[in-house]
């Protein structure tokens, strides 16, 4: 038992260990990736603060918001403050810029835009948008911000791409409060919804696309996915289990000799789901797992589905997937699509799958990038610190796809799997020492009077 418990020790091991070619050289990565979003800011010291707040968002600091970030760095806190949370810099083309990037290196004909408010919870009353409401990541109603965040997943990886604050009706109609954190005059209230239509039309140049995913809570809109029929795009969007719903498959009930011909009645996807056979599933293989090929159960059905007002919609194609949950019990989820009828359950499976893919986004955005450790309370520190937080995120997300190349089976083996994850860990421990070079670089930088630049040499 020992010896085998040492071989499978060393098997670990081997498999932990990262190359030196993963890592080596990240600073200079690190300055040529930053330079088109360095070159936005004229001045010299919003060149130092936007390099040191990035450092801090990629360094292993337990918590990167202004505070720490200034204390990882050995810097007063005033200047980095007052850039991330007064300063009047635009956050828009640092947003485009990104988006451009996003684009040109993960763009795919057949790509998948998503959409998926994420909720933050956070005290008291002062801050920008935050009330008692719905927090989608938390599943309750509590006290927080939520923003609206645009994602984007190719076959190459998924990254976020742009967010939105969203700023309740009773935040949006307060012109004192608005005023004193600093709202544009020319902000209206917008639903969640419209937001994410906003972000699109900003966007969808950049990004080539042929789906539009996201979670329930944009599906459950009738309105959002007439909106996106009428811009043309095809989507895929999860849908409630409470959704009403006509099978238009079935044959109608037996007409009853006067009247109009009867119909099938509406009734809820989960009933209608609950009620088929189990020849009426099909097995599609979604990926390659740890222990071998991952696989969901599909079906898909013709409906015209109910809308909030409770009148007839659009005929549209209903699509469910189950699968086996670690306890034993199956696990359902329903989408609505605008897709052809005759759409392949392979090409709708992997939709699904970069849904899920970009659910992975905000975990890895959390964890590695800081997202959510933001202490402002400024409209304009919102998103300051979002978009940073999203192109360092893109800075690993590159990072990633270098070391899945220097190790290319990663994906597709349980020891190079976790080889992938140790990349991963590796990243964060060496963007601190990346950190620590930006600070020396900086500090010889003011002792010279030279001016602060990224350009590569």
């Amino acid at each position: 038992m020992e010896r085998r418990y040492e071989i499978r020790k060393r098997e670990i091991l081997q498999d932990t260990e990262i190359k030196p070619q993963v890592t080596g050289g990240m600073l200079k990565r690190l300055e040529q990736f930053a330079e088109p979003f360095v070159a936005a800011f004229v001045r010299r010291d919003s060149r130092a603060n936007i390099q040191t707040y990035l450092g801090g968002l990629l360094s292993d600091a337990a918590r990167k918001n202004v505070e720490s970030i200034a204390y990882h760095h050995d810097r007063p806190r005033g200047a980095l403050q007052s850039f991330i949370g007064q300063s009047s810099w635009s956050h828009h083309p640092l947003q485009q810029e990104l988006a451009r990037h996003v684009g040109h290196e993960l763009g795919e004909d057949d790509g998948v835009i998503g959409f998926d408010p994420s909720g933050f919870k956070k005290c008291g009353t002062e801050s920008v948008g935050v009330q008692r409401q719905w927090l989608g990541r938390l599943g309750k109603v509590d006290n927080g911000q939520v923003g609206v965040y645009l994602a984007y997943a190719s076959r190459k990886e998924y990254a976020l791409v742009d967010e939105r604050l969203y700023l309740p009706k009773s935040w949006a109609n307060d012109k004192k409060r608005c005023k004193k954190c600093g709202v544009p005059k020319e902000v209206r209230y917008q639903t969640r919804h419209a937001l994410a239509l906003d972000m699109l039309e900003n966007n969808r140049e950049f990004l080539p696309h042929q789906w539009i995913t996201g979670d329930d809570e944009m599906g459950r809109s009738s309105g959002f996915r007439r909106d996106l029929r009428g811009f043309g795009e095809q989507y895929l969007l999860a849908v409630p289990s409470d959704t009403g719903i006509r099978d238009l498959e079935s044959a109608p009930p037996a007409y009853s000799g006067c009247g109009a011909p009867a119909k099938q009645p509406f009734m809820r996807v989960a009933r209608w789901c609950a009620a088929l056979n189990e020849r009426d599933w099909t097995r599609v293989d979604v990926r390659d797992g740890e222990k071998g090929p991952l696989v969901t159960e599909m079906v898909k059905h013709c409906v015209l589905a109910r809308t909030e007002r409770g009148k007839d919609g659009s005929e549209e194609l209903l699509v469910v997937t189950r699968t086996r949950e670690s306890n034993g019990t199956m696990k359902y989820d329903y989408y609505l699509s605008n897709a052809p009828a005759q759409t392949s359950l392979d090409e709708l499976a992997r939709v699904v799958k970069a849904g899920h893919r970009i659910e992975d986004c905000f975990k890895r955005a959390k964890s590695e990038a800081g997202l959510a450790d933001y202490e402002v309370r400024t409209w304009m520190g919102w998103h300051h610190h979002q978009i940073l937080s999203l192109i360092a995120l893109w800075f690993l997300v590159l990072e990633t796809r270098r070391g899945k190349k220097i190790y290319p089976g990663l994906d597709r083996s349980p020891g190079s799997h976790a080889a992938g994850r140790s990349v991963a860990s590796c990243l964060e421990l060496h963007c601190s020492r990346v950190v620590s070079t930006f600070d020396r670089t900086q500090s010889r930088t003011k002792r010279t009077g030279s001016v602060l630049s990224l350009q590569a040499t």
